[in-house]
């Protein structure tokens, strides 16, 4: 977070540029000739009535609205009353129902002003919370779903006990620090996630040795881009998991990440054997889940902003996606 953005997020910044906004529309309406002394003797007036309407009236208004608004006109009249009392006695005026009238419109005004403020900052709040706990949600099931895979890889190398075992323990390793140390943050830097699905890609090209045709292509401007982790690599695992030979005997997996000044343009293609999935799918019932998560959290990160394209046909898998970043 940018200290600009913790000035904007401090609670006390927020209540002093509110406090400046009202005495500032005070001097402008008071034509008093000592208007600044008035203007502040009635936010010190104020203050106190809008503070005990914010933090133990407003919280009726979802519960009760009857109730709250017959708190919210009684801490009005009462706060009305005192205040008058006040500028009776410090200026030494007659009652008048007109000065009476006149402050109790000035603070049901102030307390809608702030009542507005602090509904709308605690209605962001709480989507913002949502937003997170349901990005953090969608993040920790996509990091077991990749460990579950990589887990059967190594279980088949170490039955044949195979030389690329160690190797691919140490592309494990590497994969792993960074899902779960480097992924903290809402946006990562675009180079370390296109590092991540190299070193996943490696670690798929041991385990299928010379069988596939793998192919990795980046352009553009790489290092000037961030991106929210652990995205790209669903398709890429899905690409893997649900690869599949041509009747030639080829198979492929092609991911390319071009970035340019305004967009972000991810394709990953793989053949695709449409009968071959049908028959072998042991995880009936739960295949897409993965697909399902990206597309979430997608739409929570770059609401209307992104562009994804998913197609297949007999031959080929192949999706596309545009962020525009």
């Amino acid at each position: 977070m940018s200290k600009l953005e913790s000035w904007i997020d401090n609670k006390i910044v927020q209540n002093l540029f509110i406090w400046v906004f009202f005495f500032l529309i005070l001097l402008t309406v008071i034509s008093n000739s000592n208007r600044v002394e008035v203007a502040l003797f009635s936010i010190l007036l104020l203050a106190p009535a809008v503070y005990i309407n914010n933090l133990v009236i407003l919280p009726y208004f979802k519960q009760n609205r009857a109730l709250f608004l017959l708190y919210f006109i009684l801490n009005t009249l009462c706060f009305t009353i005192i205040s008058v009392l006040l500028i009776k006695t410090v200026d030494n005026q007659e009652f008048e129902i007109r000065m009476f009238i006149n402050f109790f419109g000035i603070l049901v005004l102030a307390l809608i002003f702030a009542s507005s403020i602090k509904l709308v900052r605690d209605n962001f709040i709480r989507r913002h919370q949502e937003k997170e706990a349901e990005l953090n949600l969608l993040k920790a099931q996509l990091n077991p779903h990749f460990l579950f895979n990589t887990l059967n890889n190594l279980y088949g190398l170490a039955v044949v006990k195979s030389d690329k075992l160690p190797n691919l323990m140490l592309k494990l390793s590497d994969l792993l620090r960074y899902s779960l140390y480097e992924t903290k943050d809402t946006l990562v830097p675009l180079e370390k996630e296109i590092t991540y699905l190299e070193n996943y890609m490696s670690l798929e090209k041991i385990r299928l040795e010379d069988k596939t045709e793998i192919e990795f292509i980046k352009s553009g401007s790489i290092s000037s881009k961030k991106i929210a982790p652990m995205l790209l690599i669903v398709f890429v695992e899905n690409a893997f998991k649900h690869l599949g030979t041509l009747t030639n005997g080829e198979s492929k997996v092609l991911v390319s990440v071009v970035a340019d000044d305004k967009k972000l343009t991810f394709i990953c293609n793989n053949t695709f054997d449409k009968n071959s999935i049908k028959q072998n799918d042991f995880e009936k019932g739960k295949r897409g889940i993965g697909l399902k998560n990206a597309t979430k959290r997608l739409s929570l990160m770059y609401p209307e902003k992104y562009q994804l394209t998913i197609t297949d046909n007999d031959k080929s898998y192949n999706t596309k996606l545009i962020i525009n970043v």
